[in-house]
């Protein structure tokens, strides 16, 4: 991997190389995205399915597009008993976590007759997209339906691809069924986004839909908000890793790869103040390729988006690490959860040499589906709260409203909203 000397100007050239991998930089594909959206609008059920069959070789129907009962208990048979055992395993983690973010209503009453609160309901109907094929991950199933379960969410669908003899990935249906989808569709791409959206005969219109995709389906999701609400507009993984001379520079390569084998616009960083462990971790990396799967993505991710920074001090790795705003930050320093406390923008945060990044992917319970490309400055790994929509609650007696009235009507008038003043003054006449 390359060493760099970090500085203003080695950040700045950094953060502009990350942001051009972000979806909204894809703007060729933005026309192809828009007519599938408009032709399932107009057409809903007839052109899902040729959609379908132009992409995914499958010939969809209304009477195949429903994942069936028996196809999910088959699901079960072609998986290894000790992989499903562990995918309940984790799923409880993760539900287990995701309960301790759940909120009750509150309303505060006061003697004189004022009542506020905020009054807490799930969302109706949540829509879940899955990749298929290559890139079907169970463990992005458990992460996206199961906050929205504990949120009390009424309907969870899934939509899904098929491959060309109509199967869905079996891990896919397994822990859909372990976290508790009510509806699976056969449906993959744009068009089901599309479908998720604004509802055909078939796939009904849901209220939010979460889930990654490829970049078709990231930029499906951005021109349907605000018909429907979405998780975020996701972009290829990343992985920041804070590290001083007591790191393993082996445990820091090996961390550094898990996220650059996903794809070539991966970003695997290193920030360091030891020249001596950045150099030793350079080399770690390229053993490591050499033995694992995946080599040419993995070197190809590193080529484009990987870098060894070394930084004078760690304050200055710190403030580096808050800027770049890492999807996966890990702290492998003397004290890290001092390192931890100076941490202001990060999607997941791990500590110490034994919390690796696979760790929060797979099993710890904490949430995987993070905030990407800076937007941790400003976004929240998905919880319980994406599925939960807040109403404010006011009543005011004759007696609370009377004391202030004349102040409420001060206010509209000063903003020459009279009609709002009037509806105050009414009550006093």
């Amino acid at each position: 991997m390359r060493i760099i000397e970090l500085n203003d100007a080695t950040k700045q050239s950094i953060l502009d190389d990350l942001l051009k991998r972000s979806p909204n930089n894809y703007s060729q594909y933005e026309a192809t995205v828009n007519e599938i959206i408009d032709r399932i609008r107009t057409e809903r059920d007839q052109a899902v399915f040729d959609y379908t069959l132009k992409f995914d070789k499958f010939q969809l129907t209304s009477e195949n597009i429903r994942v069936t009962r028996a196809e999910i208990e088959e699901a079960y048979t072609q998986m290894d008993a000790q992989l499903i055992a562990v995918i309940r395993e984790a799923a409880e983690n993760i539900r287990t976590f995701h309960m301790k973010q759940l909120r009750n209503s509150w309303f505060d009453a006061q003697p004189d007759g004022t009542i506020v609160g905020m009054k807490m309901t799930p969302i109706a109907k949540a829509g879940v997209y899955v990749p298929g094929g290559k890139a079907a991950y169970p463990s992005s199933v458990l992460m996206n339906v199961i906050p929205a379960k504990v949120a009390g969410v009424g309907e969870i669908i899934m939509t899904t691809p098929p491959g060309a003899d109509g199967k869905v990935n079996p891990g896919t249906l397994v822990a859909a069924d372990i976290a508790g989808v009510d509806t699976i569709y056969k449906v993959g791409g744009a068009q089901a986004i599309a479908a998720l959206a604004f509802g055909t005969e078939s796939i009904p219109k849901v209220d939010k839909i979460t889930g990654p995709g490829n970049i078709f389906v990231a930029l499906a999701k951005k021109a349907v908000y605000g018909y429907v609400s979405i998780d975020s507009i996701a972009g290829p993984s990343e992985i920041l890793v804070l590290a001083d001379e007591t790191a393993n520079p082996r445990y820091v390569a090996a961390d550094l790869l898990s996220q650059a084998e996903h794809d070539e616009l991966a970003s695997a960083i290193l920030i360091t103040t030891s020249k001596e462990l950045a150099e030793k971790v350079s080399e770690e990396v390229d053993g490591f390729i050499k033995v694992l799967s995946r080599p040419e993505i993995m070197q190809k991710s590193l080529d484009n988006y990987g870098y060894i920074l070394l930084a004078e001090s760690m304050q200055d790795a710190i403030d580096a690490a808050n800027e770049i705003a890492s999807e996966h930050l890990e702290i492998l320093t003397r004290n890290p959860f001092d390192t931890m406390t100076r941490i202001r923008n990060a999607g997941a945060i791990f500590m110490g040499e034994y919390s690796s990044e696979p760790l929060g992917d797979y099993f710890a319970g904490p949430n995987h589906i993070l905030p990407t490309n800076g937007t941790a400055k400003f976004f929240s790994p998905v919880n319980v709260d994406d599925f939960i929509k807040k109403t404010s609650i006011i009543s005011y007696s004759r007696e609370a409203l009377e004391k202030v009235h004349t102040k409420i009507e001060t206010f509209a008038e000063s903003e020459g909203l009279t009609a709002h003043a009037n509806s105050i003054k009414v009550r006093f006449e």
